[in-house]
């Protein structure tokens, strides 16, 4: 039987900081400033993408689904 050795357990942001360009293992930290601008923009991304609302083809098949557009015969 072959034992497996148990992986590893990360931080969630662990993986996705850029390491120094000197070859160090430290992470890059980002500051309070530059984590504050990200958010920022990535609320205003978020925002466009809600504001466009649920295409009307989605809407027609929830509502098939629920029964409540009994089209095509079902």
């Amino acid at each position: 039987m072959i034992e497996r050795k148990p992986v590893r357990q990360q931080k969630p942001m662990e993986t996705a900081e850029p390491r120094n360009r000197r070859g160090g293992d430290k992470p890059v930290k980002l500051s309070r400033e530059v984590q504050a601008r990200l958010g920022q923009q990535l609320r205003l991304m978020y925002d466009d993408v809600v504001n466009q609302g649920v295409p009307e083809r989605f809407t027609e098949l929830i509502n098939r689904i629920n029964g409540d557009g009994n089209k095509d015969g079902q």
